[in-house]
């Protein structure tokens, strides 16, 4: 960099030696299951991604394939049934990555429906389920969800706060959510500008605040884990150490 670069260049983040991901242990938000959704689409690319997973230090992976009335009418049926088929295959090539399914339910029309005929929902750990929102229109009757998730037991997880354009610079919603048994997940991502500046701006700011109570990978591709392996350096990936994450309280839980 030349001389007026040192002086008027750009901001960039400071560098750490990379953070180690085995003290997570676990990712919780993924889509590994091939042909099924918009993540893995052959059995080569899930195994692939499993292996990096190992290599980062994590010693078990949830895959969660959408769940989507109008794209990705996935069962529990098909999503068990492809965990079998990526477990044995992965078991054949000597991965010892954990493997375990749950899902990723879309609030769309059908999710509430699901819930009011007591439809059993696909989970993980101590009964959490993983749900997310439309990325740019504010839904609607979210007290209603909440109240049938938590009556029921279940334990809902948001998925990738941090993205939803409507939510930016309304942290007070996850505070408040939180105080009513709401988890909040944040993609690691979003921490590195995948998703923009503003969503990287966001994900600062749950940070700072500890709103965050589980982190994933959210992993679609093999990219995904890459771009993760360069943002180890990253010292919001670090301050993630600082914050009581619930990733590490799923190991051994099936």
């Amino acid at each position: 960099m030349g001389l007026l670069g040192k002086f008027f260049g750009g901001k960039k983040d400071e560098e750490l030696s990379p953070f180690d991901l085995s003290v997570f242990q676990v990712d919780m938000h993924s889509h590994l299951i091939p042909g099924i959704d918009d993540g893995a689409q052959s059995m080569d690319e899930s195994i692939a991604m499993l292996a990096k997973f190992e290599s980062l230090g994590f010693k078990k992976v949830v895959t969660t394939p959408h769940i989507m009335s109008d794209y990705f009418k996935n069962t529990p049926k098909i999503i068990l049934s492809g965990l079998e088929k990526l477990k044995k295959t992965a078991s054949d090539l000597n991965l010892s990555i954990e493997i375990d399914a749950a899902a990723e339910y879309y609030f769309d029309e059908t999710l509430l429906d699901r819930l009011k005929r007591k439809e059993k929902l696909l989970t993980f750990g101590d009964n959490y389920v993983l749900f997310e929102f439309s990325f740019h229109s504010e839904p609607s009757h979210v007290d209603e969800l909440f109240f049938e998730f938590l009556t029921q037991g279940y334990k809902p997880v948001l998925a990738h706060f941090e993205r939803y354009a409507y939510l930016q610079g309304r942290l007070d919603k996850a505070a408040e959510w939180r105080e009513k048994g709401i988890n909040i997940q944040m993609n690691l991502n979003s921490l590195g500008g995948h998703y923009g500046p503003a969503i990287k701006k966001q994900a600062e700011a749950l940070v700072d605040q500890q709103l965050i109570d589980f982190v994933g990978t959210d992993c679609h591709r093999m990219d995904h884990l890459m771009i993760l392996e360069k943002n180890l350096i990253l010292p919001y990936i670090h301050k993630l150490n600082e914050l009581p994450l619930k990733n590490k309280d799923l190991a051994g839980i099936s």
